[in-house]
């Protein structure tokens, strides 16, 4: 698949600098497994794989918010979301989002709800179209992680909660 790809987007692996890869919030399968073809791609390339939040990504793609603070918002189907406020990551109910100073511009798979939810109580929201981050925004601020531009972050999960087995009590803490 990624052979297929890089050869779609006409990109040579040899050119390539680094892999930047989405660590989360999300789901954690999808965040393992986005985590592990990232890093074997980058070893086998021999270049680093560079962690990107979803709301960086989703920032990237959204440049003209003017004094608008952006809210990513995922949901973490637990009846609750995953909120990134900056470098701030928390997991919140719907019902139970902290007040926002200021104007928000809300963006993520459960953007709509978190809208609607501030909306109702008077906040200056807005609305955005961005619900997934794209791989040409992940790139981006790949390559601005690399040269320094941002701080560096690792390309390891962003778990926000427990993973639901455990929390659940279904898995066994390992014997020590």
């Amino acid at each position: 698949m990624a052979r297929n790809v890089l050869a779609e987007a006409a990109i040579a692996a040899a050119s390539l600098d680094c892999v930047g890869v989405t660590i989360g919030p999300g789901s954690f399968t999808g965040i393992r497994a986005g985590l592990a073809l990232a890093q074997g791609l980058a070893l086998a390339a021999r270049i680093p794989a560079v962690g990107v939040t979803v709301g960086e990504a989703l920032a990237d793609s959204l440049p003209h918010l003017g004094e608008r603070r952006l809210w990513a918002a995922v949901d973490s189907r637990r009846g609750r979301i995953f909120l990134e406020r900056g470098e701030s990551v928390i997991a919140v109910a719907l019902d139970s989002l902290p007040a926002p100073k200021g104007k928000v511009a809300v963006a993520g798979n459960a953007a709509t709800a978190v809208a609607a939810r501030l909306a109702a109580r008077d906040v200056d929201t807005m609305l955005t179209d961005a619900r997934l981050p794209m791989p040409r925004h992940v790139a981006i601020v790949a390559g601005r992680r690399l040269r320094g531009e941002l701080r560096q972050l690792q390309a390891q999960p962003l778990y926000v909660d427990p993973p639901e087995a455990r929390a659940a009590g279904l898995r066994p803490s390992p014997a020590g």
